[in-house]
């Protein structure tokens, strides 16, 4: 029948698409480092060395899920394929639709999988940090700041990923001053790295009495986190720490004594805070891998040889450059503008629905790329 034929030849177009993926990927060179890490296992003493050992079961676990992921998108192919050659053969249209949506997810599942390929920088695949700051602007800014803070966590539960409030200071009558929040998962600073800036939002204001439009910034930091296999060197006497009552949510037991940590970074000015653990001297561990993501990132983004380098009067974002503008009134639209990427759906993008945006920034800094090694 014509109608499944169409849908074969479409769904044979992911055929190379997909054999250039595993390249891509490395598919070969992973299984093989995979044989080699469950090697090392063997190995008489492996286990008595515990920080080595995890690192290796880490890398293993890892390795495997990226092949199991390519494999998935593999098997869901052929599947596909045999299903439009039976429904072809037996000519049941009741079952097209059925092929439709599978040839849908295929050439969805290879666009998801080949956009990882990208995540290629060396912080890529850590944890992220993200980091709310309200802008000017009072009680409505804030309000912006929450529900920023909002979106990413859904953005994270959509995905799967872990998030965890690492720090977060309430506003006056509604919203935060600021937060810190902890997504845990695979890529999830390669994807969430390009929404680091200003943020701008257009509204009628629910606080202001004469329902006037206003337009309120937020910034928002992001870095990746960084384990003890990185080698940050931060000398003691250059770190600041203060002790204060942790606020927020958490319940009564949270504010009963100083646990919440805060440090400042002296020769840089960076401050870094952290009260979600219930003892101080947990809170100190988490703010102080806060303050070395911090200096990574910053060295990393200016392009400096060495922590050292970083001025002390450095600027993350600068107001005025905002990276995005999400409409409410009088019309409803999220715009990137970096990428030119939009949606309409205002509702959808708040709920955490960004990889879109995520997307379109991850190609364009592909071609930039290539453009700049042709």
């Amino acid at each position: 029948m014509l109608q499944f034929e169409e849908l074969r030849l479409t769904l044979l177009e992911s055929e190379k698409p997909l054999k250039d993926l595993a390249e891509a990927l490395g598919l070969e060179k992973m299984k093989e480092e995979i044989a080699s890490l469950e090697a090392q296992t063997a190995d008489n003493g492996f286990w008595d060395d515990v920080a080595n050992s995890q690192k290796v079961l880490q890398r293993t676990s890892q390795l495997k899920n990226k092949v199991a992921d390519y494999e998935s998108i593999k098997a869901l192919y052929e599947d596909t394929l045999t299903l439009i050659e039976l429904a072809n053969e037996e000519e049941d249209e009741s079952m097209f639709e059925e092929c439709a949506a599978g040839v849908k997810k295929v050439q969805a599942e290879i666009d998801r999988l080949t956009l990882t390929t990208l995540l290629s920088s060396e912080y890529d695949s850590h944890n992220a940090i993200l980091n709310f700051h309200a802008g000017a602007g009072g009680t409505e800014a804030m309000d912006w700041a929450l529900m920023l803070y909002r979106m990413y966590n859904r953005w994270g539960e959509r995905h799967g990923f872990k998030v965890s409030t690492l720090d977060i200071l309430d506003g006056e009558e509604a919203g935060i001053k600021s937060a810190s929040v902890l997504i845990e998962g695979e890529n999830a600073y390669g994807y969430l790295k390009s929404e680091m800036g200003i943020h701008r939002l257009v509204r009628v204001s629910p606080f202001d009495a004469s329902g006037r439009r206003h337009t309120s910034f937020a910034s928002i930091e992001v870095m990746p986190e960084i384990d003890d296999t990185v080698d940050v060197e931060i000398k003691p006497e250059d770190v600041k720490m203060d002790v204060y009552r942790a606020s927020g949510a958490g319940g009564q037991k949270v504010n009963k004594t100083s646990s919440a940590v805060r440090l400042t970074h002296i020769p840089t000015g960076i401050v870094v805070a952290c009260q979600i653990e219930r003892s101080q001297h947990q809170n100190r561990e988490v703010a102080m891998r806060m303050l070395k993501s911090k200096l990574i990132e910053i060295k990393e983004r200016e392009n400096l040889d060495k922590i050292e380098d970083i001025k002390g009067d450095q600027k993350d974002i600068a107001w005025g450059s905002q990276i995005r503008s999400y409409v409410f009134m009088p019309y409803t639209l999220a715009k990137d503008h970096r990428t030119g990427f939009e949606n309409g759906n205002i509702n959808a993008v708040m709920d955490g629905d960004i990889d879109g945006f995520i997307n379109a920034y991850l190609k364009m800094q592909s071609q930039q790329k290539l453009a700049a090694q042709q």
